[in-house]
């Protein structure tokens, strides 16, 4: 798996899986997605869906995917896979895979994703997704999953933490240009370079989201409950769907 994320969140398991794999609460949180709905399926088969991402206001590129989960596991982990894939001619994803682990440290839950995915496009879509998609992907994955955490820890809803965002974004933005607009031209190279830097280093306030609080590489842990391996077994069974 390409993209690796995991979060803290000091919350309980069912709590986590329940934002986490109902449709209508995923959506709220995940910034990758605008919809997210179950379709139908017979008894026993694994549960199909389709997602769809508002690119503009008035375009939306969708897809189909499958997923499976394992609720009850020996070790007191839980784990999900999905395939997914789009037919969508705007859509850099073709198709990928990939999986979410739930598992219980003390009185935090580790919760954690792998996944991968294929380009279209040829050559062209290969390198911009290895410049700027996977890049962006990685990050809106770890800003998601900082946003559940604020919902599942502090109570702050997916939609009062984007607010939370947008205002510290526009204040870092504003310093910048006041600093501009108040320091003479002749003196203001260094002042802007200074209050851009802050703007850029200083650590988001508790309550915003960010991506930089989520690890970004699997930990080298020793024992199965500590493993962020793909659940392969539950992948395989996917392939076949």
């Amino acid at each position: 798996m390409r993209l690796y994320v995991e979060a803290r969140i000091r919350a309980g398991i069912d709590e986590v899986w329940d934002r986490s794999q109902s449709p209508d609460r995923h959506q709220r949180w995940d910034l990758r997605f605008s919809e997210i709905d179950y379709l139908p399926c017979a008894p026993g088969e694994p549960q199909r869906f389709r997602y769809a991402t508002r690119v503009l206001p008035l375009l939306t590129v969708d897809g189909t995917g499958v997923s499976a989960g394992e609720r009850n596991r020996p070790d007191g982990t839980r784990t999900s896979a999905l395939r997914f894939s789009s037919a969508h001619p705007l859509s850099l994803i073709e198709e990928g895979r990939g999986y979410w682990r739930y598992v219980p440290d003390g009185a935090e839950l580790r919760f954690l994703t792998g996944y991968d995915y294929r380009p279209r496009w040829g050559r062209f879509g290969r390198a911009a997704d290895r410049l700027l998609f996977r890049p962006l992907m990685g990050w809106a994955t770890a800003w998601s999953f900082d946003r559940l955490r604020l919902w599942c820890e502090r109570g702050i809803t997916p939609e009062q933490s984007l607010r939370h965002a947008l205002a510290e974004l526009f204040v870092r933005i504003a310093a910048v240009l006041v600093t501009a607009a108040v320091v003479p031209a002749a003196a203001a190279v260094v002042p802007v370079l200074a209050v851009a830097g802050a703007a850029l280093l200083l650590p988001p306030l508790p309550v915003t989201p960010a991506a930089r609080r989520c690890l970004r590489r699997p930990p080298e842990r020793a024992g199965r409950s500590g493993s962020a391996a793909a659940p392969t077994a539950l992948l395989a069974t996917l392939e076949q769907s």
